[in-house]
């Protein structure tokens, strides 16, 4: 996604939309943990999901969504299946989150946490 940013113009709808699919794929606890891991280095759903702690189905569907999306890869190493980030920019967006928010910025300054907002 390249940003359209001429002079403080919104961006367009499609652009939009492409955001809010990303951040929509990010909203599980589990699929952060993945691209988390996997921005560390490639790995196989095993490892994966022994890392994430979930189990191998739940994890290889994450995949598979993420995949689809373009957020992930994966090649062929012998039998197995070996994922990567295939998005850094997405990488950046959850580092930086998870840095903010153990920082405690990502936090509304009356304390209320996302869950308390429905999200």
């Amino acid at each position: 996604m390249a940003p359209e940013a001429d002079g403080g113009q919104d961006p367009s709808a499609e652009l939009l939309t492409q955001a809010a699919t990303a951040f929509g794929l990010l909203a599980s606890p589990s699929r952060v943990h993945i691209v988390w891991a996997l921005s560390q280095g490639e790995c196989d759903v095993t490892h994966l999901a022994e890392r994430v702690g979930g189990t191998l189905p739940a994890v290889s569907q994450h995949l598979a969504k993420l995949k689809l999306a373009g957020l992930v890869r994966s090649r062929r190493e012998g039998r197995r299946q070996v994922y990567l980030v295939d998005d850094p920019a997405v990488v950046t967006v959850v580092h930086e989150m998870v840095r903010q928010l153990a920082l405690g910025r990502g936090a509304p300054a009356n304390g209320l946490r996302s869950h308390e907002y429905g999200a």
